[in-house]
């Protein structure tokens, strides 16, 4: 099978491996779409994982091609979207329902071979039916799901104003569920015109280009999906009194955040942070089953494997109008 294999930071290869063969409780499935997520861009860069190569992908769907002993709940043929989080379900944090936080963790595409290959090893458990659900469609199971998480977090409810502060595909995913949760008016803040554009036609009450422009001491929940530093900081200025603030996006290993404590003190504030997500696999399924969650137009890339490399420069450039970078292996 074809591969991409991250060898070293800013460095990759396509390779020809072996076939991977399911063991006990095992699936093999013949990757048919992935996307290309923030994570990726951290291990290729270098900033995320210690041991290299690794083969990178985690946000994917497919066929099931082969099954292992033990193997009950799919068959050969089943079109499925994966769960890339494994845990091990007897830890600390297992048996207090926080296997987000397991002891044991393991995940493809960053600790196990991913889903940036033509075929990919799964534990039954992590693989759900995408049934009528297009493959493209079905890689945004994973991303969805750890903004289900974040939101349930947060408390929203019927009424509540809402500041999402990026318009990125994971923007995006937070303003469709924030209007499902009952959010009265959302505003987003994005500098990119597209993304711009896009937030207004998926919902958004008013998009601004820079944060000086959004109403301050106003929203109820204030959302940070850009994981920028100097952005993060200033979502204590626009939350109200009493509100919350989620921080979901990925801010650079190492760098700290300023943050004036008597503010945060004298408004009565709730700050978040959410990582991955905890069992919310099957309602991020579910919402894009319904198409009350719709993708369809968040896709604005699809590449062979050979061009991973340009998808990771389209993302860290924002050009061509970039929101979601596919990579098709099969291609």
């Amino acid at each position: 099978m074809k591969a991409l294999r991250i060898d070293r930071p800013n460095y990759v290869s396509l390779l020809d491996l072996e076939l991977p063969h399911p063991q006990a409780n095992e699936v093999l499935i013949k990757v048919m779409a992935c996307g290309i997520c923030g994570t990726d861009i951290h291990i290729f860069r270098g900033e995320y994982v210690d041991q290299y190569p690794v083969i990178p992908g985690h946000e994917f769907s497919g066929i099931i091609e082969q099954i292992g002993k033990g193997v009950t709940r799919f068959q050969i043929g089943n079109h499925v979207a994966v769960e890339p989080n494994i845990s091990c379900d007897h830890c600390y944090y297992c048996l207090k329902n926080r296997q987000n936080f397991c002891q044991n963790w393991q995940a493809i595409g960053v600790t196990l071979p991913g889903s940036m290959a033509q075929y990919v090893i799964v534990p039954e458990k992590s693989v759900f039916i995408l049934g009528e659900l297009p493959f493209e469609h079905g890689t945004f199971m994973e991303p969805l799901s750890c903004v289900l998480h974040g939101i349930e977090q947060t408390n929203l409810s019927i009424g509540h104003r809402v500041a999402v502060l990026g318009a990125g595909p994971i923007g995006i995913l937070f303003l469709q569920l924030v209007r499902l949760q009952g959010a009265i008016y959302v505003t987003v803040l994005e500098k990119h015109p597209y993304r711009a554009e896009m937030a207004k036609k998926y919902g958004a009450d008013c998009v601004k280009r820079n944060v000086s422009d959004i109403k301050k001491d106003h929203f109820d929940v204030v959302i940070d999906a850009t994981g920028a530093i100097p952005v993060m900081e200033q979502t204590i200025d626009l939350v109200c009194p009493g509100g919350t603030v989620l921080l979901f996006g990925v801010p650079p290993a190492g760098k700290k955040m300023s943050l004036e404590g008597f503010k945060i003190f004298r408004k009565g504030l709730t700050l978040l942070s959410s990582f991955t997500s905890v069992r919310n696999s099957f309602q991020a399924l579910s919402l894009l089953q319904s198409k009350q969650i719709d993708v369809s137009d968040l896709i604005s890339h699809v590449l062979p494997l050979s061009e991973f490399g340009r998808g990771i420069e389209l993302l860290e450039k924002g050009i061509e109008d970039v929101e979601k970078v596919l990579i098709l292996p099969q291609s």
